[in-house]
């Protein structure tokens, strides 16, 4: 999910900082899968959809989590990465931390507007159904000697409190502080950047430390003051592959070769993970992949990001790069047909709603818990389903059609005579 505000790609020669020659190329590939991102991310938050038992992630150990994060490290290395070559490394952490201070505030939204619609719809008791219970957020109503913390609101400003469901933000913002740092060892030796990303995200893998028996040094950051839970999304697990997409987009690592050998290993191992994914175990009923998924659930560990949902998505993400062609070209309509009509306004709604991410992701995670809420009424066939799917992505459209022009600020163009 990226929450960088660019829509442009650089594939111009670099140095260790990222400075570009003077020739700007445009490539359709980040906004696009970013934009099928945001569609997917709705999907697999609506309570109850069906849809959710078919998305990408029932197929393999990742998921659009890990588009989400690694399209946020590629469009941050435009956004952000830039900052510092041109300015200094001062100015460079001054935008960042104004990027955090957006994205903490539109943190804090989220999560007064969702809290205040799921108390809005309890109170209508149509369903019976308790909504903000179903957030796990019984705390803000229920006094119990159980929360050893009075001050609830303190620590959701603080984000000592980080509930489940808002957790994506908060490890956007901690990977997003840890830029300067980055920036700052790519000016002494970029082997720096790499010992430094690896050896964070070690430090970040629970089972790992614990076997080394230095769980004392575990990096993971707390999510409730009455209790030892820490955030689901670990930003010391998950700055693995924002730093990938990061140092791919700064020139820091070289594009992989398109070569039918590398090709057909990845595919190899996308294919292998279908027997060991959710389709694996549900649908294809293997005892086995259930025992093997148990044995190994560190390696596959969504909350410290696990090495093995890295080198699913990689080769997954390679398999895409290739077939949408040099800088996007084979997503581009060719010819005038009625298909290439309609591919190419169907391909600007999609860039539209990656190039949006920020708004459109913040609004998806809000509509979801409605979205839910219109199943729980008129139920969960499939023809409900759909039409309450459609009914998501065109909210999404909409919000990221209207950020794109608020953002575009018309009031500030020539007064009519």
């Amino acid at each position: 999910m990226s929450l960088a505000d660019t829509s442009q790609i650089d594939s111009r020669p670099v140095t260790a900082l990222g400075e570009r020659s003077a020739t700007r190329t445009r490539d359709l590939r980040l906004d696009f899968f970013r934009g099928i991102a945001m569609f997917i991310i709705l999907m697999a938050h609506t309570p109850g959809n069906l849809f959710t038992l078919w998305i990408p992630a029932r197929w393999g150990f990742s998921d659009a989590t890990e588009i989400f994060v690694f399209c946020s490290g590629m469009a941050s290395a435009i956004a952000f990465g830039g900052a510092f070559v041109r300015k200094g490394w001062l100015m460079g952490t001054a935008r960042v931390l104004f990027r955090v201070w957006q994205v903490y505030w539109a943190h804090i939204g989220l999560f007064f507007a969702t809290l205040a619609l799921c108390v809005f719809l309890t109170d209508l008791e149509i369903t019976g159904r308790n909504y903000w219970g179903q957030l796990n957020l019984w705390m803000i109503f229920v006094e119990s000697d159980k929360w050893d913390n009075p001050d609830m609101l303190l620590s959701l400003m603080t984000l000592r409190w980080v509930p489940n469901y808002f957790d994506i933000l908060p490890m956007y913002m901690v990977v997003l502080l840890m830029m300067p740092v980055v920036m700052a060892l790519a000016r002494v030796d970029l082997r720096l950047v790499a010992a430094f990303v690896i050896g964070v995200w070690l430090m970040g893998q629970a089972a790992l430390m614990e076997g080394l028996g230095l769980g004392h040094l575990h990096l993971a950051l707390p999510a409730e003051p009455w209790t030892d839970r820490t955030w689901f999304f670990n930003p010391f697990g998950w700055q693995l592959i924002f730093f990938t997409g990061f140092a791919f987009m700064r020139g820091w690592l070289p594009p992989p070769p398109v070569t039918p050998a590398l090709f057909a290993l990845a595919a190899l191992l996308v294919l292998a993970n279908v027997p060991l994914s959710s389709i694996g175990v549900r649908e294809l009923e293997l005892g086995w992949a259930s025992d093997w998924r148990a044995a190994y659930a560190p390696l596959i560990d969504k909350s410290d990001f696990g090495i093995l949902r890295y080198v699913h998505f990689l080769s997954l993400a390679y398999i895409c790069w290739v077939l949408a062609g040099d800088g996007g070209d084979r997503l581009r309509p060719s010819g005038d047909g009625a298909l290439a009509r309609g591919w190419g306004r169907m391909l600007a709604v999609i860039l539209k709603v990656g190039q949006q991410s920020l708004a459109v992701f913040v609004v998806s995670m809000f509509i979801a818990r409605f979205l839910g809420f219109v199943m729980d009424v008129y139920g969960r066939d499939w023809g409900i389903t759909i039409l309450v799917n459609l009914l998501g992505a065109m909210v999404l459209v909409a919000v990221a059609y209207g950020a794109g022009w608020f953002k575009s600020q018309p009031w500030r163009g020539k007064a009519k005579p």
